[in-house]
């Protein structure tokens, strides 16, 4: 890329749709082109937002749930089939990662260079003395924010490549050679590089969106970035990151965790339903960050199940995963689903589960029969993030937003780090909780309220964490990643995927389990992806493919 040029283009992205991300404009801009046009400068701060990718729509235009053990894919010849079958390597990786991200860093590091003169930029062709001062100390405000973030944006990109490929490339300014003629730094100077970036400016971050402007929600904020800085720093310390189990790194997981909770701005939603559903996750003190995606009915028309007109099943949960639920109270022994966890029934749409007026069928000879052409291979549903009550046939619309940080995560993580470090009832720094009373703050939500979490040391509370990180983060990315920093993806990702197979007679049902697919994991090298071929072969020998690829 030439030091002076850059390409901006930012369009409504089908990754993050915003009103402040949409623009037309569309050209080649430079240096001298910005200093001319000061209206520019800001549209050229959101570019970087536009490479955020995942959510509804990260794999087949659908949420990465059948990755992992969460679900299964029904579509005919799914992306994704090539994670499950193995047959996923440096030529064909539906989750590449590696263009996007540095793309999203390069947008990154042409704004922070090109807009150090940001002062006497926005001065140029305009009165800063109209109205007060008032709209050019606004714009000012505005570029330094978008400065902030910008930063925090390029640790956020460096995560998404560490976690995916361990140690990259670092390009820290816009006129750099390309990552492939570069060497790859360690995991942990990604990680240090990373979060020394999130500290030089989270004090420099607009505290709180919602409250200032809410338009321009879906942009890093203070706590966006804090909970950035801690998911990083428990990745940093988990077991595929850190063989040596060295506690420091620990300690600053379960700190960094504690500084977002420390903000005393987020607490846990009453309806963990609505959570997940149109205007909710805009307004909810649950959440820390999330970007909307604008009104459509694309993750419905995907999802829904194959009895309701416009359904085409799409992503369905697994035995697996209805099995991580716990039990609240004694259930019935015929109705596998009675006395189970609420965050069961508010996330998988069961056999008998209202769905659009109407009870599902999941059984041979129902409305929702498994033999039917993309009906459920696992004789579930997905209904978190789906609202029950859309008539597909009329092509009916919501509202949609995709959770990137909640406070229960950090909860999570505060839980898990906060067990590693010190166990699950010390909390000798005085932070005011222990991991399990972290944990059973998760699990008391109102509309939850399952019981204490019983864990009677260190191991056993670490098993039930990641099982509450499952269910509780059920679908929302984090499964797969689960697996791979603490080292359990042969163990489970190798395993095949069960659901469940359901008849009917005489007004009785019998539920059978079945395998509905056996997946494949080569745990000598699929704990990192492969580098993009093209990228190791323009490198020339500079950039080192990962081990087995």
């Amino acid at each position: 890329m030439k030091k002076n040029i850059f390409f901006f283009v930012i369009l409504s992205a089908t990754t993050l749709s915003c009103s402040f991300f949409d623009t037309s404009e569309d050209t080649m801009m430079d240096r001298t082109m910005l200093e001319s046009d000061w209206s520019k400068l800001k549209n050229v701060g959101y570019t970087a937002y536009t490479y955020m990718s995942g959510g509804l729509y990260a794999i087949d235009d659908n949420i990465d749930a059948p990755m992992s053990d969460e679900a299964v894919s029904t579509g005919d010849s799914p992306n994704v089939r090539h994670f499950n079958e193995g047959t996923w390597n440096q030529y064909n990786n539906p989750d590449n990662a590696w263009t996007s991200c540095y793309k999203g860093i390069r947008a990154a590091n042409f704004f922070i260079e090109y807009s150090v003169d940001y002062k006497n930029m926005l001065a140029t062709g305009r009165d800063t003395l109209s109205d007060g001062g008032y709209s050019y100390r606004r714009s000012v405000q505005d570029i330094e924010w978008l400065r902030a973030e910008n930063r925090v944006l390029r640790a956020w990109f460096y995560f998404e490549l560490s976690k995916r490929y361990g140690g990259v490339p670092i390009v820290k300014e816009a006129g750099e050679p390309d990552a492939y003629n570069l060497p790859r730094a360690t995991f942990d100077e990604v990680t240090d590089y990373s979060v020394t970036e999130i500290d030089a400016v989270s004090q420099d971050l607009q505290p709180d969106w919602r409250s200032f402007d809410s338009e321009r929600d879906g942009r890093f904020t203070q706590g966006g970035a804090l909970a950035l800085k801690a998911r990083i720093l428990l990745y940093a310390a988990s077991l595929r990151n850190n063989p040596g189990n060295d506690v420091s790194k620990w300690e600053k997981a379960a700190k960094a965790a504690h500084d977002v909770m420390a903000l005393e701005r987020y607490s846990l939603a009453s309806d963990y339903r609505a959570l997940f559903l149109e205007s909710e996750s805009l307004l909810s003190p649950e959440v820390i960050m999330s970007y909307r995606l604008g009104a459509v009915n694309l993750p419905e028309r995907n999802n829904y199940p194959v009895g309701t007109p416009g359904g085409n099943s799409g992503v369905t949960p697994s035995q697996n995963m209805v099995d991580a639920y716990g039990y609240k109270s004694v259930h019935d022994k015929d109705n596998p689903y009675s006395g189970r966890d609420p965050r069961l029934e508010y996330s998988i749409a069961v056999n008998g589960s209202t769905w659009n007026g109407r009870k599902l069928e999941i059984w041979a000879g129902g409305s929702d029969d498994p033999s039917e052409r993309n009906a459920s291979k696992t004789g579930y549903y997905l209904k978190k993030f789906m609202p029950d009550n859309i008539d597909l046939a009329k092509d009916e619309k919501r509202m949609h937003n995709w959770i990137v940080f909640r406070y229960a995560e950090i909860l999570l993580s505060y839980a898990e780090a906060m067990n590693e470090a010190y166990g699950p009832d010390s909390d000798p720094l005085g932070y005011g909780m222990t991991a399990r009373q972290a944990v059973n703050e998760v699990r008391h939500r109102k509309g939850v309220e399952m019981p204490d979490v019983e864990a009677s040391d260190k191991t056993s509370m670490r098993e039930r964490i990641m099982n509450e990180r499952m269910v509780e983060l059920a679908f929302e990315g984090h499964r797969f990643w689960d697996l791979i920093r603490m080292e359990k993806a042969d163990a489970v990702l190798g395993s095949p995927v069960y659901g469940i197979s359901i008849s009917k007679a005489g007004g009785k049902f019998t539920y059978k389990q079945v395998e509905v697919e056996k997946r494949q994991f080569d745990a000598s090298k699929m704990y990192y992806y492969p580098i993009p071929y093209e990228e190791i072969s323009k490198s020339h020998g500079v950039l080192v493919q990962n081990a087995g690829w």
